[in-house]
C-alpha cells in the first residue's frame, strides 16, 4: 500500500520591510518634554545639538529669555537639527546633557557659597570689625538707644590690607532690647595697629545718626547745658545776699 506524500507546506510569506526612518522634523509625544540641559547650558547644548538659536542667549534681554525657550523647544529642536540612531540614543543623550547640566549648577551654587561664606568669615573676625563691635558694645548712646545687651549681625564692606597697613570700610545690623539700628564704620590700619576714623549708629524708624566717637563731647556738651540752667538760680541767690 502506498502512502502519499504529504502536500507541500505554503510559502513562507516575505517578511515585512523594516519601517522606513522616524521622520526627524516630527518628535513623538512622548518624548516632547522639558529639556533640562537645554535649559541650564543653553547656548552649550546648542552647539552640541546643532542648535544655533541657542546662541541669542549672549544678546541683551534675550539672554533672559532664551534658557525658558530653549528648555521648552529642546527637545523638538535637537531631534530635527541631528541625526540619531534611534529614539533610545536620542534619549540617552539628552539625558545626559541634563545631568551635566545639574552636576555644572550644583558646582557653580557651592563654590560661590563657599566664597560667601569665606569672606563673610574673615570680615567677621577682622580686627577692624572687633574693635568697632567693642567702641559700640561701650557706648552709653548706644546702649541708651537700643538697650543691653546690644548683638551684632554679619558686617558686609571691604578690607585691604598690605603688609603694615591698611584700610576697612564696614556695615553691620545692631540689635538689642529697646530697639535696632545699623552701624557703620571706617578704620584704619597704621604701623600694625587698627584704629577708628569713624563709627556711626543710625536707628531704624528715625533718622536719628548717632556718632559714637564724640561720645565724650557730647557729656560735655550736655553738662554745659545742665550748668547754664543752673546760672540764674545761682545769681537770684547772690543777689539776695
Amino acid at each position: 500500500m502506498t502512502i502519499p506524500a504529504p502536500p507541500p507546506l505554503p510559502p513562507v510569506p516575505p517578511s515585512p520591510p523594516s519601517p522606513p526612518p522616524a521622520d526627524p522634523s516630527v518628535l513623538p509625544r512622548e518624548y516632547d518634554r522639558w529639556n533640562w540641559g537645554a535649559f541650564l547650558l543653553n547656548w552649550i547644548w546648542g552647539i552640541g545639538n546643532g542648535t544655533y538659536i541657542a546662541l541669542l542667549t549672549f544678546i541683551p534681554v534675550f539672554g533672559l529669555i532664551m534658557p525658558f525657550v530653549l528648555g521648552a523647544n529642546g527637545n523638538r529642536w535637537a531631534w530635527r537639527n541631528r541625526r540619531w540612531d534611534s529614539l533610545d540614543h536620542f534619549r540617552r543623550v539628552q539625558r545626559a546633557w541634563g545631568f551635566w547640566g545639574a552636576g555644572i549648577l550644583i558646582a557653580v551654587i557651592v563654590l560661590y557659597g563657599g566664597l560667601f561664606v569665606g569672606l563673610v568669615s574673615m570680615l567677621t573676625h577682622s580686627d577692624a570689625y572687633r574693635l568697632g563691635v567693642a567702641k559700640l558694645e561701650a557706648n552709653s548712646q548706644a546702649i541708651d538707644a537700643l538697650g543691653a545687651p546690644i548683638k551684632t549681625g554679619f558686617p558686609f564692606g571691604n578690607i585691604s590690607v598690605t603688609g603694615s597697613s591698611g584700610q576697612a570700610a564696614l556695615n553691620f545690623s545692631v540689635t538689642g532690647p529697646k530697639g535696632s539700628g545699623r552701624a557703620a564704620l571706617d578704620a584704619v590700619k597704621r604701623n600694625g595697629t587698627w584704629s577708628l576714623r569713624s563709627l556711626k549708629l543710625q536707628i531704624d524708624g528715625s533718622d536719628r545718626i548717632i556718632d559714637l566717637l564724640n561720645e565724650t563731647t557730647a557729656e560735655n556738651a550736655a553738662s554745659v547745658v545742665r550748668v547754664s540752667e543752673r546760672l540764674p538760680a545761682l545769681n537770684l541767690r547772690a543777689l539776695d545776699l
